[in-house]
């Protein structure tokens, strides 16, 4: 049991931490009007805090390793 849930935490902590990464590097709208560009950035904290997440997640999962 113990490491079919480190397994699980891993895999979901490399998720969130590779989910979060992608939405702070992509852009969310953009325009792309003849020569105007415009590009529009929201909010980063949802990003931030799938990032903690996926770290907290893997910090558990290798704790497991540990007992």
């Amino acid at each position: 049991m113990n490491n079919v849930l480190k397994f699980v935490l891993l895999i979901i902590g490399v998720g969130l931490v590779g989910y979060g990464v992608y939405n702070l590097v992509t852009p969310e709208f953009a325009i792309d009007a003849g020569p105007l560009q415009f590009e529009a950035h929201g909010d980063n904290t949802q990003s931030y805090a799938m990032i903690v997440f996926g770290l907290l997640s893997l910090i558990g999962g290798l704790a497991f390793n540990k007992r």
